[in-house]
């Protein structure tokens, strides 16, 4: 029996860059052999356990063989007959495909460590076009990678490209897409994630909402780049830049929409997209199953990010509606969340990315303001319980007329 360190924790180590975790590959072994020895069995498909002691996963070198359409349709044969070689065969990426022995000697049958030092993305073999899943992580590679110069190689990206229109990618389960949309999104540059699913045809099958921005016009006064769908990923790497909260950079991706609906005889304007967008929305959370936490944040960020961003210029009335339809006064920490998603709107424009988002600071000053009101001796003196919200939203205009004149919120 004979363990290797296989993957990203070689790939990494060679990049200079944390090792976020080890895989493990084990050749010569049988699954009876390793719970002998006290590894736990994690999943059904494949034959993978956890280490007894670091709970690190190793698998038994497997091969795949296709038997019928998606990501799910494959037969394992993991046997102790397999080699390192033929289990590495059937990665996605050769940067992937590298291993290390016990002694830390680099083993590299598919030419990963000259890709690395190339910064190429290569699939190592024609069985990549077997599963749909890989487009996805190719993509979030790219993602990754992209500081570091990495570029998909040609060949790859027409693999990729047959592998939408043959329909591979249609096959893709909601869950397993939201998986790997949401690991993109933890990257420091998503928008390469969604512009290499562009290049291959994918993001017009697995994400229209998103794909049918590019070319939909914006008012050059306030969109010097224009086009919508360059305006969202400039939006997104800009939320990337201020918080590594994914809702916050999800909220970033589907603010706007409603925009590539807008009815095209009234553009460039876009008038009343906040609302479609909120429907949008909706239908995409419940198209992927997103998480309620995600969902509800984008569709505040999405109805109110045009109110927010005209703070100063807002009535004390329209001001409240926000404050109050944010759910501000109940949940501060998520209107700082969207707070953030709308400093990453104004500053995803070209020209615009480096400017102070005052809107923020005003908005603060509002909040607090209000939020400092004492409802409780407010209301004390009230003989009749009906007059209670009438009088709190009395104060409330009252507090936040005076606090709109003085600084940071006065114009």
């Amino acid at each position: 029996m004979k363990t290797y360190l296989v993957g990203g924790a070689v790939r990494d180590r060679l990049l200079g860059l944390p090792v976020r975790e080890r895989d493990y590959v084990v050749v010569g072994a049988t699954a009876e052999e390793l719970l002998a020895r006290g590894f736990q069995p994690v999943g059904k498909d494949f034959p993978v356990f956890l280490h007894p002691e670091t709970k690190e996963e190793y698998a038994l070198a497997r091969t795949e063989r296709k038997s019928g359409p998606g990501y799910r349709g494959f037969v394992v044969h993991a046997a102790p007959t397999v080699t390192l070689e033929e289990d590495l065969r059937r990665r996605d990426l050769t940067i992937n495909a590298l291993a290390e022995d016990e002694s830390g000697h680099l083993i590299d049958f598919h030419g990963g460590l000259a890709d690395l030092k190339a910064r190429i993305l290569r699939h190592v073999s024609d069985a990549f076009a077997e599963d749909p899943v890989r487009i996805l992580r190719v993509a979030r590679f790219a993602a990754r990678f992209a500081k570091l110069g990495f570029r998909i190689a040609p060949e790859t990206l027409r693999l990729m490209r047959a592998m939408v229109e043959s329909g591979e990618v249609d096959t893709l389960v909601p869950e397993r897409v939201w998986r790997e949309l949401v690991r993109a999104l933890e990257e420091d540059q998503p928008s390469h994630f969604f512009r290499v699913l562009r290049d291959c045809g994918a993001l017009a099958r697995l994400f229209p909402e998103i794909d049918r921005l590019w070319g939909i016009p914006q008012p050059k006064k306030w969109h010097p780049e224009i086009d919508t769908g360059i305006h969202v990923m400039l939006v997104l790497d800009q939320a990337a830049r201020l918080t590594p909260d994914t809702t916050v950079r999800f909220a970033a991706l589907t603010h706007d929409f409603g925009k590539g609906t807008t009815p095209p005889e009234i553009l460039p304007s876009h008038r009343g997209h906040e609302e479609r967008s909120v429907a949008l929305i909706q239908d995409f959370c419940q198209r992927f199953r997103v998480p309620r936490k995600y969902r509800e944040l984008a569709i505040t960020v999405a109805r109110y990010h045009g109110l927010i961003h005209k703070v100063k210029e807002l009535r004390p009335g329209t001001l409240l509606e926000v404050l109050e339809g944010t759910d501000a006064f109940r949940r501060p920490d998520r209107f700082d969340q969207i707070l953030l998603a709308c400093e990453a709107d104004y500053r995803g424009r070209e020209t615009y990315e480096e400017r102070d988002y005052a809107q923020a600071r005003c908005w603060k000053t509002l909040f607090q303001s209000v939020h400092r009101i004492d409802l409780g001796a407010l209301v004390a003196g009230l003989s009749d319980p009906t007059q209670i919200a009438k009088t709190i939203c009395k104060a409330r205009l009252r507090c936040l007329a005076a606090a709109r004149k003085a600084p940071p919120c006065a114009l």
